[in-house]
């Protein structure tokens, strides 16, 4: 019945090499994961991304040994997949290039071709180290933590918060910014960092005091060490 997904004149695989290629991948999968870490700044989804580079090379390995040489087993393939979503948002364009780079060394290590997974591993990672984002001097390389707030709709945000905000941080960057409460309140998230005179405590009572701002909640951001 299922004889057309049967790959012709395809030499069988053994076990081992089909090991080995899976191996590979994962090995290629945590190198692209561990040059990802030294040149991308470290988010709160960081480390998340950097699993998710390891697991998605493995599993790339083996959609191309199950494809093989068969245009059928593609198509089938492809149409199983198709019907995952993903709601998360890569914030920065080159961690979707990061994303690709994992899919590419899965493809060759799935594919044995371990030549080319070296040359363009190389390459790659040397370009990813060269233009890689250097940090102003005197300022950690990532806030501490994600401040979130509520403000009545009507006040003009930067203008309202700008002035407690430099009070007590050295480093504060927009994160996100939606409507709530059926549009009459907007949430905004900063990640932040506190100035070495600056306090948690004397930053939320800034915060509360003034006009407009209906909640504020900080929180701490749970980042891996290098």
């Amino acid at each position: 019945m299922f004889d057309f997904l049967k790959t012709a004149g395809t030499p069988p695989i053994s076990v081992l090499d089909e090991l080995m290629r899976v191996f590979g991948a994962l090995v290629l999968g945590w190198l692209v994961a561990w040059v990802y870490r030294r040149t991308r700044p470290a988010t709160k989804g960081t480390a998340s991304l950097q699993g998710t580079l390891v697991l998605l090379s493995v599993l790339i390995a083996i959609v191309v040994q199950v494809v093989g040489e068969s245009p059928a087993k593609a198509f089938s393939l492809v149409g199983a997949l198709s019907i995952i979503r993903f709601r998360t948002v890569v914030q920065d364009t080159q961690d979707t290039a990061f994303v690709i780079f994992a899919v590419v060394m899965g493809m060759a290590a799935g594919a044995s071709a371990p030549r080319i997974a070296s040359i363009g591993f190389g390459v790659v990672s040397v370009a990813a180290f060269l233009m890689r984002k250097k940090e102003a001097p005197g300022v950690g390389e990532t806030p501490g933590f994600l401040l979130k707030l509520r403000i009545g709709l009507g006040h003009d945000v930067d203008a309202l918060l700008g002035g407690a905000l430099g009070a007590h941080l050295s480093k504060h960057r927009l994160v996100s910014m939606e409507t709530a409460r059926q549009g009459t309140a907007i949430d905004v998230s900063y990640e932040v960092q506190f100035r070495a005179d600056g306090s948690a405590d004397g930053l939320l009572r800034a915060l509360n005091r003034l006009d407009g701002v209906q909640n504020v909640q900080l929180e701490d951001v749970d980042l891996d060490d290098d």
